[in-house]
């Protein structure tokens, strides 16, 4: 063991300037967020309550990993919040997952913040980096489906915007005698008789985040609906195509497809 996740990497990866540790902070937000989100099954099982006292590390390359803390002290960076995996059996799994999405998200201000300090960012270089990453919504709030509250307004913007579907390209399928999938797909070429249908419907839909990466929507990206909890995901991020998208019914994401499997 070389104990655990976040040394290692910070020995050999140190960004000196506000939009390198930007850059870093939301590679390891994107990793943390998949353990939380798509990955939750995974990350589940790995925080066994039997096991020693575990750590969920975020990566710059956009992975995560539980693993035990850094045996060094101090170590190399910041540590997450140590014994995740204790609390596991003893809570909702909502509950612990909003619990370690909270501590997650101090640790990814910990991290920014030891670089800042370590490379000597002044007043403005901190005040830039803070309002870079306020700018994003904080890992609770994609967890908890909280940010912005934009969940349900999408889905009743969505089925407003339907009519239009033909004349903008971005189809919402309505729903039929049986549930069907929900979906968006990705801008075409459009003639300025559609500009003005095109830029409503990216304002409407501009603030909704995915619920699996946390960006926002962009119209050049398919995204797809859950039709349980009606957050919104692109495609890449769940691994549905735009074909595949078509012949699906009732699509279920994947935190959505976990909540069947049985629990202690």
């Amino acid at each position: 063991m070389d104990g655990g996740g976040g040394g290692g990497v910070g020995a050999q990866y140190n960004p000196r300037t506000v939009e390198e540790v930007f850059k870093d902070l939301k590679g390891r937000r994107a990793g943390m967020i998949k353990a939380l989100t798509t990955d939750v099954e995974d990350f589940y099982q790995q925080c066994d309550p039997e096991k020693e006292n575990l750590c969920l590390y975020g990566f710059p390359s956009e992975q995560w990993e539980v693993n035990l803390p850094a045996e060094e002290v101090p170590p190399e960076l910041p540590e997450p919040a140590l014994g995740i995996n204790f609390a596991r059996d003893g809570m909702q799994e909502k509950d612990w997952l909003s619990l370690v999405a909270v501590h997650s998200d101090a640790w990814l201000l910990a991290v920014a913040f030891y670089f800042g300090s370590r490379f000597g960012f002044d007043k403005a270089d901190r005040k830039r980096l803070f309002n870079m990453i306020n700018e994003l919504p904080t890992i609770f709030e994609v967890v908890t489906g909280t940010a912005k509250k934009q969940v349900k307004d999408k889905s009743s913007v969505s089925n407003n915007s339907s009519n239009k579907s033909k004349s903008n390209n971005k189809a919402v399928k309505e729903p039929g005698s049986e549930p069907q999938a929900k979906f968006l797909k990705a801008s075409t070429p459009k003639d300025e008789e559609e500009e003005g249908l095109d830029e409503e419907d990216e304002d409407e839909h501009g603030e909704t985040l995915c619920g699996a990466c946390g960006e926002n929507y962009a119209s050049d990206e398919f995204w797809i609906c859950c039709d349980i909890c009606e957050k919104w995901f692109h495609g890449k991020c769940v691994k549905i195509t735009p074909a595949r998208a078509e012949h699906i019914k009732q699509y279920k994401c994947p935190s959505c497809s976990n909540n069947k499997r049985a629990r202690p």
